[in-house]
């Protein structure tokens, strides 16, 4: 018998790091309220944790694409 697969409806800050293909560090600094990135902060104190959507990185990237397609358009 095998168990249904479940698609991570979040992620870490280190596996979504690696599926954006960028450090950890450099996430860090792109997650808001610093940056654009959109995150969840869940929990408090010690027990605090930091998630990413992953339909809201999907959007972002996306969002990403759209831009560095309209500077290309832009140059002659």
């Amino acid at each position: 018998m095998t168990k249904p697969t479940v698609d991570s409806l979040a992620l870490r800050p280190r596996e979504a790091a690696k599926a954006l293909g960028i450090s950890p560090r450099t996430l860090w600094g792109l997650t808001a309220p610093r940056g654009p990135i959109p995150c969840l902060r869940i929990g408090h104190g010690k027990r605090r944790t930091v998630l990413y959507p992953v339909a809201e990185l999907q959007a972002w990237l996306s969002g990403q694409a759209e831009v560095q397609k309209g500077d290309d358009d832009d140059t002659p």
